[in-house]
């Protein structure tokens, strides 16, 4: 396999484990993509496949409807570099509040390392703030922006 078939054969892998995993909840695909001694860098999450199944049952857990859609994706050497606005319907409990039952719509940047056909490495950077600004968990709670002075 070339270089650049790899390449396209990593994407492919990523985006599976986004529509598979996280868009319907299987977790099966998990175990096929990312390795079990994962590195995770994204603050809170679990390192390996089980870390990222647990991901994926909070956020399903979170948001029953969740969904990320690619908005751009790019390749460079052994990385996958993605673009998401995840959506989702707060019908549970985060950070131990009530479910809100609001509608949210985040940005997410995904970037994953792979090697010889798995995930090795993971970092994340989702707009957890735009998201609690959302579901007026901070802020004045009304329109999702800053507080009142």
């Amino acid at each position: 396999m070339s270089h650049t078939d790899e390449q396209e054969a990593n994407k492919a892998l990523l985006l599976k484990l986004i529509e598979e995993g996280f868009n319907k909840g299987n977790l099966a695909v998990v175990d096929e993509i990312v390795s079990s001694g994962a590195k995770e860098n994204q603050r809170g999450n679990g390192d390996g496949n089980e870390g990222t199944k647990e991901v994926i049952r909070t956020l399903r857990r979170w948001f029953p409807d969740f969904l990320m859609r690619v908005e751009d994706v790019a390749v460079a050497g052994d990385k996958v570099w993605a673009r998401f606005k995840a959506t989702g319907t707060n019908l549970g409990s985060v950070m131990h509040k009530p479910p809100t039952g609001k509608k949210v719509v985040v940005d997410v940047i995904d970037i994953a390392r792979f090697k010889d056909g798995k995930l090795v490495e993971h970092w994340g950077v989702p707009d957890q703030l735009g998201m609690m600004l959302q579901l007026g968990l901070v802020g004045n709670g009304r329109d999702g922006g800053p507080p009142d002075r």
